[in-house]
């Protein structure tokens, strides 16, 4: 169960990481939509655990590839809007979320598309 303050501080970074995201997909993959899913951060705010959701999926290995190479640019700016709340801005650590690419399988699986060996 997380703490009142884990909540805001992963509230916050949820919400600017999504519009970071946004501005920076324009720029670098324009077409593509990057989605924050969830954060969760440790009770010592030193670690986030960013879910990132890429869509379409043709470019997801490229895009979630670049995210990680820019996570310096993120953290900086996370540590921008956070300043007056933390001392310090966590590591950032983005894990791929493919709960989107799952339930679209199911949604295939129960229309009788894709390979569904039962049908």
């Amino acid at each position: 169960m997380d703490s009142n303050r884990q909540q805001k501080v992963s509230k916050l970074f949820q919400e600017e990481l999504a519009e970071a995201f946004r501005k920076w997909a324009v720029k670098e993959f324009p077409g593509n939509l990057i989605s924050v899913t969830e954060v969760k951060v440790t009770p010592d705010l030193s670690v986030s655990k960013i879910y990132v959701s890429i869509f379409p999926s043709t470019q997801k290995d490229e895009i979630f590839k670049e995210i990680r190479v820019n996570t310096p640019l993120f953290r900086g700016i996370l540590s921008k809007s956070a300043s007056k709340q933390m001392r310090i801005t966590p590591e950032l650590i983005f894990i791929l979320d493919n709960s989107l690419d799952e339930m679209d399988k199911i949604d295939k699986a129960l229309r009788g598309e894709g390979n569904n060996p039962i049908l």
